[in-house]
């Protein structure tokens, strides 16, 4: 693992937690990711279940997590299977977990290997009554791979169909809202290596570069700081392409008199950092890029005063909406009496900013959680206000990670440089 080892007592905090909020004689089952083919005999990288990783740490293909914790035999309470290696699987695909650092790792007392799961399953279904299984159940997702989870829950809803089933995933979406300590030590690190990133491409934009050289650079960057690459696809789009909102074609050259928009963040022991900013290819803002990006810039800082505890996403928003509205008066991009007279159900501030201001961030970058939930102490969420003017070829975004505190907000990304005078001064310096 390029992240290190990670304390097991998270993961053993983690399954405490995900326990208290079954019923009695509750079986729990995870699994792991599959590895996706390409095309011939080609694979994509592996990247594991969030839920399985939250709840054991274990970062490896051909995982089961059980969790039952009225089960009689202490010895089945928990219990974590794994692929087991030989000689020909060291040679051809590497290393694999033996049970002791498997146990280490996650805290999860009985490892056994995957071949002995069918082999038990039957002695823990006759003591179970409810069995919770996993999918994906973000509210944005689009699945139309069948995955691992998908196949086993229909295996095992005809091999015993007369057992209660029910969903794992709204549990672990009221757990994975609110981060512990050591997942945001994470999120500081993935943050960190992000800085890091654009502190590079400060010394680096110049008119013309290309898109997919920047990207290079960020590559470059998270990889030799201990990140396995971005969290996300990298969105590096110079002049109108910034009016793109998911552009991740980053094929274009960067011209003189653009303002590049990036949006990308490491990746940090499967936790997210999410970043964006907007700087002048050549060095300098015109008086108009830099009207826009200060209305921008007026925005954030108005929104993240909002992520606090005790507030919720749909006020949030709306408060954020109505200072976006005074920004586009003050732009000559919309009217004030016409924003007086808008219909409600459809701003005309949408017309240029059409994007929610934040989302849950974490072992997702658009992390699990209920949308409504009332803001906590612990939740991630990101704030990205922006302003795109599709007439002037002209959109600005720019995004910071907030943890909600007891006592207000935790900037996480506080550090990397956001105003206009300091992002002027870096790229002067760094040419």
């Amino acid at each position: 693992m390029r992240y290190g080892s990670i304390a097991p007592e998270l993961f053993i905090e983690n399954r405490r937690r995900f326990t208290q909020l079954l019923p009695p004689a509750s079986l729990a089952i995870f699994h792991s990711n599959d590895i996706m083919p390409t095309n011939a005999d080609g694979t994509m990288a592996f990247r594991q279940n969030n839920d399985l990783f939250y709840l054991s740490g274990v970062d490896q293909e051909e995982s089961i997590l059980v969790i039952f914790p009225d089960a009689v035999l202490p010895q089945y309470r928990e219990i974590l299977f794994l692929k087991e290696t030989s000689e020909h699987i060291l040679v051809w695909e590497g290393y694999k977990l033996t049970k002791d650092e498997a146990r280490a790792q996650s805290g999860v007392p009985t490892i056994m290997w995957l071949d002995s799961f069918k082999s038990v399953l039957p002695a823990l279904m006759n003591e179970a009554e409810n069995v919770f299984l996993n999918s994906n159940e973000h509210i944005r997702a689009v699945v139309e791979v069948e995955t691992r989870d998908a196949r086993f829950i229909k295996w095992i809803r005809e091999a015993y169909p007369l057992h209660t089933y029910r969903r794992a995933a709204p549990l672990l979406h009221q757990l994975r809202a609110i981060k512990s300590a050591e997942e945001i030590r994470l999120m500081r690190r993935a943050a960190d290596i992000t800085d890091k990133a654009f502190r590079r491409l400060l010394g680096f934009v110049k008119p013309g570069v290309m898109e997919y050289e920047i990207e290079a650079e960020i590559f470059h960057e998270f990889l030799r700081h201990g990140s396995r690459g971005p969290a996300y696809g990298s969105i590096i789009a110079s002049g109108a392409n910034a009016c793109i909102l998911h552009y991740v074609s980053n094929d274009r050259e960067c011209k003189d008199g653009d303002v590049l928009l990036m949006d990308f963040g490491a990746e940090f022991a499967n936790y997210a950092a999410d970043l964006s900013r907007s700087i002048p290819v050549n060095g300098t803002f015109t008086k108009r890029q830099r009207d826009v990006y200060e209305a921008v810039l007026r925005v954030m800082k108005t929104a993240t005063a909002n992520l606090v505890a005790g507030n919720q996403i749909e006020e949030y928003h709306a408060a954020v909406g109505r200072t976006m509205e005074q920004e586009l008066i003050k732009l000559d991009l919309l009217n004030e009496s016409d924003v007086k007279n808008q219909d409600p159900a459809a701003p005309l501030y949408k017309k240029y900013f059409m994007h929610g201001t934040s989302h849950y961030l974490g072992l997702d970058v658009h992390d699990v959680g209920a949308k409504y939930r009332v803001f906590e102490p612990g939740m991630v969420y990101t704030c990205e206000p922006g302003i795109y003017i599709r007439e002037e070829g002209l959109g600005i975004r720019l995004e910071n990670d907030i943890l909600i505190t007891a006592s207000g907000n935790d900037d996480l990304m506080k550090n990397i440089p956001l105003e206009v005078a300091d992002i002027e001064r870096l790229m002067r310096e760094g040419r």
